[in-house]
């Protein structure tokens, strides 16, 4: 999948830049009516997102492979007064999603609060220019405003990464903005007032449940949207080839001719030691800690390519992907090890064709 307008030398465009030409094609063709101030009508939103063949024979690649009616759930909250909450485990495409819907919608996916541990409530609010502040005092021209509240004023869609990594008082800073879609700030006896246009999307990893669990006062804030994992093995196959084949053109990795076969290998593990049951039914086998998320056998296979181009001779085989899937796996180096070499033994050993890839994987475990 090659990105369509990226700028020259930059290792990961935003959404907006990289698929400016789809956006452009999307724009003309979508007659619909349009939410205030976005950028396509909510068709023409889920088109993008879902892809299709406009009129005029453009072809509309898919940013999101799943179910169609998650994606218009999300899209018809963004045009209401209610924010979006993307909830899933890791690895399913929360980021992605929230940053495609925002370059959808507001044409900028950039108005962006990176949760952590230590994001501060300025982070969400304002902050101040200390220069100016000490020189001058409180002032319009020392005031910071922060990604949210250039939202707020402009009419965009902000997002909210990690929400539930965000300490909980900081959290909180967000009701009266959901709320009342106003943001006071008392030091200059003002207030910023959301002018139609404006909303927000938040990212949350339902595995960092209990961190900084959401007030019941904030939820109620969101239209919670949960994302699954990809139902079956021919999606989440689709969606590593399509990531690893745009990536690999972004670091300039040739394309693996017949890599196919390593991809499937790849998400097969993924999904039989994610779910503890082989693929027939037939056998259970113990999970390890990790997520082994699609992303992560995006990485796996991203990796692989890299050294299959560097280290070999272009061809994607299992040696190349072998060392990646233990590092996704082995995570716990004495649990874990264990619940691999079973896996190995009970049923990679034995799988038909898979002669290669047992070798392969028994060599970088030892």
């Amino acid at each position: 999948m090659a990105v369509d307008g990226a700028a020259a030398g930059v290792l990961r465009p935003h959404a907006e830049h990289a698929f400016a030409r789809e956006l452009g094609a999307l724009r003309a063709a979508d007659d619909r009516p349009r939410p205030p101030r976005w950028q396509l009508s909510p068709w023409g939103v889920a088109t993008y997102l879902l892809g299709g063949t406009l009129p005029d024979g453009t072809v509309i690649t898919p940013k999101y492979v799943g179910p169609r009616r998650i994606v218009e759930v999300a899209i018809a909250t963004l045009a209401t007064d209610r924010a979006l909450l993307l909830l899933g485990v890791p690895g399913t495409a929360k980021t992605w999603v929230s940053e495609h819907l925002a370059a959808a919608v507001s044409g900028d996916s950039t108005l962006l609060v990176q949760g952590t541990a230590g994001t501060p409530e300025e982070a969400i609010r304002y902050g101040w220019n200390y220069a100016r502040l000490l020189a001058d005092g409180p002032s319009a021209d020392a005031l910071v405003a922060s990604p949210v509240m250039r939202a707020m004023a402009e009419g965009r869609t902000a997002r909210v990464e990690e929400l539930t990594r965000i300490p909980a008082d900081v959290q909180d800073s967000l009701i009266t903005i959901l709320s009342e879609k106003t943001l006071p700030i008392p030091e200059l006896g003002q207030e910023v007032q959301a002018v139609r246009g404006f909303n927000l999307i938040a990212t949350a990893n339902d595995r960092d449940r209990g961190v900084n669990e959401l007030s019941s006062a904030l939820r109620r804030r969101f239209n919670t949207v949960v994302l699954p994992l990809p139902a079956t093995p021919e999606d989440e196959i689709d969606i590593v080839s399509r990531r690893v084949d745009q990536l690999g053109r972004s670091l300039g990795l040739p394309t693996a001719p017949d890599g196919g076969d390593e991809i499937r290998r790849v998400v097969t593990v993924f999904r039989e030691l994610r779910s503890g049951l082989t693929t027939d039914g037939r056998t259970k086998v113990k999970s390890p800690s990790g997520t082994l998320s699609t992303a992560e056998a995006i990485s796996v296979v991203t990796g692989g390519l890299a050294l299959a181009a560097h280290f070999g001779d272009g061809l994607l085989r299992p040696g190349d992907v072998a060392a990646g899937i233990l590092g996704a796996v082995v995570r716990d180096p004495a649990a874990d090890r264990i619940v691999w070499q079973e896996y190995l033994e009970t049923v990679v050993r034995e799988r038909d064709g898979w002669q290669d890839f047992y070798r392969a994987c028994r060599e970088v475990t030892r």
